[in-house]
């Protein structure tokens, strides 16, 4: 079945295309397009309605993540020699905030340089988020950065972005939990950060409990 999927996707794409389109409008329909089919069997209606209030998604089509790697590999060879091409576009997805946009805007982000973006990945990321924003996506996007060896910012860093909303102040403590070291001079920041679901409470939790 994943072969099949697969197989569709690439004929979809097809070769990666010498330069992406200049307009963000007619790449991101195109990009629904292979989320659509990349996705496996009969489940290729987006499940809106349920996702627009649970998950803080505009649209969830449930294409697998191998596929998304492989849109997002297609994305970045056709762009290679105009990064700020694909630059740009990571912020029209964001704003659109489909489930499988917001994967896309991490493989994207981990797979830049600041000098391509910039800004650091991590900054490009954060000045993107809404008044609300899902944060189990916001956890995996993280991780992907950390994965594309991007350095998880220092306690300065996340200091300074706990302060500037509630939103920020919970990612900032998310942020801290993809870190190895200890967060004891994170202290303050992970006990005070406004009261989340139970994903961030699990991860604040584990953390207190990790200190010294």
């Amino acid at each position: 079945m994943v072969v099949e999927v697969n197989e569709k996707v690439t004929h979809y794409l097809g070769e990666p295309k010498s330069k992406l389109p200049r307009s963000n409008r007619k790449l991101l329909k195109f990009l629904r397009g292979a989320y659509s089919a990349g996705v496996p069997g009969m489940m290729s209606k987006p499940s809106t309605d349920l996702l627009a209030n649970s998950g803080g998604f505009s649209f969830h089509y449930g294409c697998p993540n191998p596929v998304l790697r492989d849109i997002a590999s297609w994305i970045l060879t056709s762009g290679q020699n105009k990064p700020r091409r694909i630059a740009k576009l990571i912020p029209a997805l964001w704003k659109r905030h489909g489930q499988e946009d917001l994967v896309i805007v991490g493989l994207l982000l981990a797979n830049m340089s600041e000098e391509e973006l910039g800004v650091s990945p991590w900054m490009a990321l954060i000045h993107m988020f809404g008044e609300q924003e899902p944060l189990g996506a916001l956890l995996e996007i993280g991780e992907e950065l950390r994965r594309g060896g991007h350095e998880v910012p220092d306690d300065a860093w996340l200091k300074a972005m706990a302060v500037q909303s509630k939103l920020w102040h919970q990612v900032a403590v998310l942020f801290a939990s993809l870190r190895a070291e200890n967060v004891g001079g994170l202290r303050p920041v992970i006990t005070t950060a406004p009261a989340g679901g139970e994903l961030f409470e699990r991860i604040r939790n584990k953390l207190l409990s990790q200190e010294n």
